[in-house]
């Protein structure tokens, strides 16, 4: 690769690190080019990309990204996923890789998140979190469950309202019928008091 190509690798790599809400770095050794394939096409669901380069211009494209906490965890084969979508569901998907792997391959690093470095802990903590379309689900949930009681309660209030009218308004109709009984009629030929 010549001086060229390398700068074009820094230039990309350091636009997808500041592209990235995340980016999550992983041992990559031991894994086969089928399974990597395969990796990546299941990270592609979750917007993210799965990239192997070399550490020595992953580190300048860092530095060029302003992200100096990610050259730390470039130490051997390092591969770094970049993730413009939802982080936890990147993060479940390399864990789940790696589960389905007995647990020997794409072991974490550590990463890079909102400007802050980020451990193999956290990493695995962030796979462990529902996913961003769970979360929105659930404060719909929270949001609707009170406006759905709410508009219960007004409408059982607006009903409640509209039968004791209909009932004021029969029992009114009611004595106007009974008093209409009561007086006598003066056409009928009755006589007036």
């Amino acid at each position: 690769m010549n001086r060229e190509q390398k700068a074009q690798v820094i230039d990309e790599v350091a636009g997808a690190i500041k592209e990235a809400d995340a980016v999550f770095a992983v041992d990559y050794r031991g894994i086969s080019v089928p399974q990597a394939a395969e990796l990546r096409t299941t990270l592609r669901a979750a917007d993210a990309t799965f990239r192997v380069v070399k550490n020595t211009l992953s580190e300048r494209a860092a530095d060029q990204a302003g992200a100096a906490g990610l050259k730390e965890l470039l130490q051997g084969p390092t591969a770094m996923t970049f993730v413009r979508g939802d982080a936890a569901a990147a993060a479940k998907a390399l864990r789940d890789f790696r589960r389905g792997t007995g647990g020997t391959l794409l072991e974490f690093k550590g990463g890079w998140m909102n400007g802050a470095a980020l451990t193999p802990d956290d990493v695995d903590a962030i796979a462990q979190l529902p996913s961003r379309d769970v979360l929105n689900a659930r404060l719909v949930g929270m949001v609707a469950a009170p406006l759905t009681g709410l508009a219960g309660a007004l409408g059982n209030l607006v009903g409640g309202l509209a039968r004791t009218l209909q009932a004021v308004a029969d029992q009114k109709a009611a004595r106007n019928v009974a008093e209409a009984e009561a007086t006598p009629d003066p056409a009928a030929g009755g006589t007036t008091p």
